[in-house]
């Protein structure tokens, strides 16, 4: 079979519609799909109008409300793992996940600060207690000695609880005010899921085939970096044993060179399918799934990005928190915004259009209607303080 060639255009339209983008984001709001569609929501304890994962579900149904993500937690739709961070991910995907346990846990285990957890009869009292008590937060134990300086420090019993997170003999039973609390994982899990064992090769499988089902088009490092839940040699292999039944395809970038990329069978199908972008504007959250590998939005969008979070303040580009704006396939610029509670207002406090794009009194009215939308959704009123 010759290589499909994939045009920048019709790229960007695969990919927002295969992460929720495309269509307005309206209608009746189903977030057990939404999330089973992602294939995973990340979580972040960042809360700078709204929590990334509440942001990001938003930016796909207008009709979600901030809290609809911790009720799929309680309600066992989701559980609590790591992906390439802490993230929610559909409960019926647990069976292809058993082996991401062993994985992390043996990862950290080498980590430095891990060292100073409890040993194993330390981590059985503790696992214990929850067993005995029902589930806990970290502040419910006590291991604290004289605190150390470094960075990210963790007490004991906190690198305890974590590793069996990690390990899956503990799990995140709910959050209150983003504090996890952990519970058995007997007690979280479904007994059929959590007894159902899969091969290591069905597992692979699974990973590689929904992720790339998901990104639509990839290279074995995009397929990797997905779930960041099997090796890149583990993909490689995969896409080697499996070459006959995908499509090789290149990918015409933003730059107008080629990327070699995978796909599955259908792509021919999705691509004959796919439908144009709403040229509704939104504002999207630095970590939402579909800009998340900043290689790959260059790459198809032609859109620079970096989170400058943890970048000192003297040496940022643009700001703290930068919201890049998507409009239909475009992501046309990106803007800082203020949350002040106690005047209950969002500011808009700088707009930085891309080069090359105008921005004129209808743009900017859309960007104000979204701000206004965003703003409500937060519980806040919309003021325009912007310097442009």
């Amino acid at each position: 079979m010759s290589r499909l060639r994939l045009s920048n255009r019709v790229a960007r339209l695969l990919w927002l519609q295969s992460h929720g983008l495309s269509q307005t984001p309206t209608g009746q709001l189903d977030l057990a799909q939404i999330v089973t569609d992602l294939g995973f929501v990340q979580l972040d304890s960042i809360r700078h109008i709204e929590r990334a994962h509440d942001h990001i579900i938003w930016s796909r149904n207008q009709n979600y409300r901030v809290g609809g993500l911790d009720n799929l937690l309680e309600n066992r739709a989701v559980f609590e793992h790591f992906t390439h961070d802490a993230s929610l991910i559909p409960m019926e995907f647990l069976p292809m996940w058993r082996r991401q346990f062993q994985r992390t846990s043996d990862r950290i285990s080498k980590a430095g600060w891990f060292k100073r957890m409890p040993d194993v009869k330390g981590r059985a009292e503790i696992k214990a207690r929850i067993a005995r008590e029902g589930a806990l937060c970290t502040s419910d134990f006590d291991s604290e000695g004289p605190k150390p300086t470094e960075m990210w420090h963790r007490p004991a019993h906190k690198l305890g609880l974590d590793y069996m997170w990690y390990a899956g003999e503990l799990a995140t039973c709910h959050r209150e005010k983003f504090v996890k609390f952990y519970d058995i994982s007997e007690r979280v899990f479904p007994a059929d899921l959590w007894r159902q064992a899969l091969s290591h090769d069905a597992q692979i499988d699974w990973l590689c085939r929904s992720a790339l089902g998901r990104l639509g088009f990839a290279t074995a490092g995009e397929i990797q970096r997905f779930w960041d839940a099997c090796s890149n040699a583990e993909v490689r292999a995969w896409l080697a044993q499996n070459k006959t039944g995908l499509v090789e395809v290149d990918v015409e970038t933003a730059q107008g060179t080629k990327v070699a990329s995978w796909a599955l069978s259908d792509i021919e199908a999705r691509v004959e399918a796919v439908p144009e972008a709403t040229a509704r504007l939104r504002v999207i959250n630095p970590f939402d799934p579909a800009f998340r590998d900043r290689k790959r939005t260059e790459q198809l969008f032609g859109f620079t990005y970096r989170n400058e979070i943890f970048v000192p303040a003297a040496k940022r580009q643009y700001g703290y928190y930068v919201y890049p704006i998507l409009e239909g396939k475009r992501l046309v610029g990106r803007v800082s915004l203020k949350a002040n509670r106690a005047a209950g207002v969002l500011t808009l406090k700088q707009l930085w259009p891309e080069a090359g794009v105008a921005w004129p009194a209808g743009r900017q009215a859309k960007l104000e209607s979204e701000l206004g939308r965003f703003a409500r959704f937060s519980g806040l009123a919309f003021t325009s303080g912007c310097s442009g």
